[in-house]
């Protein structure tokens, strides 16, 4: 991608031109994997007990019991990328086949035809779109836990955020962040607040008030921010950055492309795979092989519907994975952490440290001290229902012990949770959007970091408050 050149009008006359500083995802990834690998050696080895309960296999609280230590060697560090790969197969592949559904879509080129006839329509009134479809992801995301959805839809609002005059960057925030701020605020989301209450002996979705008001304090703090940011893109479209997608194609499609009924036919039939997929969700229990599976079904049809041909579908299929193969291969990178990690022992090892320190705090402060330690062990467990599974089963007794309520303790979890989901290059789900927008990782970083630091003081204000008002049941 080419930087604009009014980036370099405030250089000094004479004054060599200074490169930004950029940091490839596959070198920050690999260095993280040789540095946990280093950990390995320095900490101390430990377990938890487990037992299985339901279906889910929890942690054993006050069974932690120090191990023979298990350094990861060096050539070992190396077959952690492949076993990172066979780990996250079942979502590089689910990447790939999105991919190639949207390469056919796209070759109909009912999409192009979309995003010009909304630009039209719109006038001056594009920025309504933030606040409008930054609600519909955040209710995903709050009520059904929307996480690899958000895959598809990033490809479709990400150009036309930028055929509207916005970048990159605003489209996949509409997308990522409201669907992100759904899943922490997690009014009726079971894969994290549901197994947490579950694990805590709470009452299903108790304490339903404090978390409406939280998601509508996230999203108003979210919509602003994305709202700020895309008026000065507006104002300065020097600053866009369109990732992959060159705004010259986007103008182009505005001169030669035409919604027509085929096109119109088309769209309707990708509607209705959304709501067959939200149905399979909800009601079926899908996630990720059954809704790969309905894409490249939807995709085979459309590629019919629209006259492309045996060939050209496969030709177009081809074409879209191809364009995510890089997020795909990081996806497998990011893994190899979590299986040096695991292999070297120190998960539980990490999680005994935290929650012993925890105990040497007033109850607000650990309340606080709760929702931190969650923040940082979703870098090693990015799974919401998993961490729930690791980390509750001491928590909950610990806040017993401490005098923070079990409801205050798993809105801690979830907010830990959710927040550190977009910051986080473990999040394979992050990762793989990043790279369907074409963003660098290292760029959103910068920009989402404000942002993540309001969501954070935020979340700190909301667990004071919890714990003040003795948020319960109990």
């Amino acid at each position: 991608m080419q930087r604009q050149t009014s980036e370099n009008s405030h250089q000094y006359a004479g004054q060599p031109k200074k490169k930004p500083l950029h940091i490839n995802a596959f070198v920050l990834l690999f260095l993280v994997v040789l540095l946990s690998a280093a950990m390995t050696y320095i900490m101390p080895a430990g377990e938890y007990d487990r037992v299985e309960k339901d279906g889910r296999t929890l942690v054993v609280p006050n069974s932690f019991h120090w191990s023979e230590s298990s350094p990861v060697g060096f050539f070992h560090a190396f077959t952690s990328f492949h076993e990172g790969m066979v780990n996250a197969g079942g979502i590089i592949f689910f990447v790939l086949i999105i991919g190639g559904a949207f390469g056919i879509l796209k070759a109909t080129g009912a999409l192009d035809a979309l995003i010009v006839s909304l630009t039209r329509k719109l006038g001056k009134r594009e920025l309504l779109l933030i606040p409008v479809l930054m609600l519909f992801f955040g209710a995903g995301g709050t009520l059904m836990g929307m996480a690899e959805e958000t895959i598809v839809y990033i490809a479709i609002v990400t150009p036309l955020a930028i055929a509207l005059g916005f970048d990159a960057i605003v489209g996949f925030a509409i997308v990522s962040v409201g669907a992100n701020i759904g899943f922490m605020s997690a009014v009726l989301n079971p894969f994290n607040i549901g197994v947490a209450q579950s694990i805590a002996d709470l009452p299903t979705f108790s304490g339903i008030g404090l978390r409406i008001v939280l998601f509508f304090t996230l999203y108003s703090a979210g919509v602003l921010y994305v709202f700020r940011y895309a008026k000065k893109v507006k104002t300065h479209p020097e600053l866009k950055f369109t990732g992959h997608l060159q705004n010259d194609s986007i103008e182009n499609a505005g001169n030669m492309t035409k919604l027509t009924n085929r096109h119109k036919w088309i769209l309707s039939l990708f509607l209705f795979n959304f709501i067959i997929l939200i149905f399979g969700v909800i009601k079926l229990g899908w996630y990720i092989t059954e809704i790969a599976a309905l894409f490249l079904l939807f995709g085979v049809v459309i590629g019919l519907i629209g006259k492309l041909g045996p060939n050209k579908m496969a030709d177009s299929f081809i074409d879209g994975a191809k364009e995510l193969i890089g997020g795909a291969l990081i996806i497998g990178f990011a893994q190899a952490i979590l299986v040096v990690i695991q292999d070297g022992k120190l998960i539980d090892t990490i999680l005994f440290y935290a929650s012993s320190v925890l105990g040497e705090l007033s109850p607000i402060l650990n309340a606080i001290g709760m929702f931190l330690v969650q923040l940082f062990l979703n870098f090693l467990v990015p799974s919401g229902s998993g961490q729930a599974a690791l980390t509750m089963p001491i928590l909950a007794p610990l806040s017993d012990l401490v005098g923070v309520t079990r409801q205050t303790a798993v809105l801690a979890f979830q907010l830990g949770d959710g927040i550190s989901n977009a910051l986080f290059p473990t999040s394979g789900v992050l990762l793989a959007g990043l790279a369907v927008a074409g963003i660098p990782f290292t760029r959103w970083i910068k920009w989402v970091t404000p942002l993540i630091c309001i969501q954070i003081v935020i979340s700190i204000i909301f667990l004071i408050v919890a714990q003040l008002i003795h948020y319960g049941p109990f």
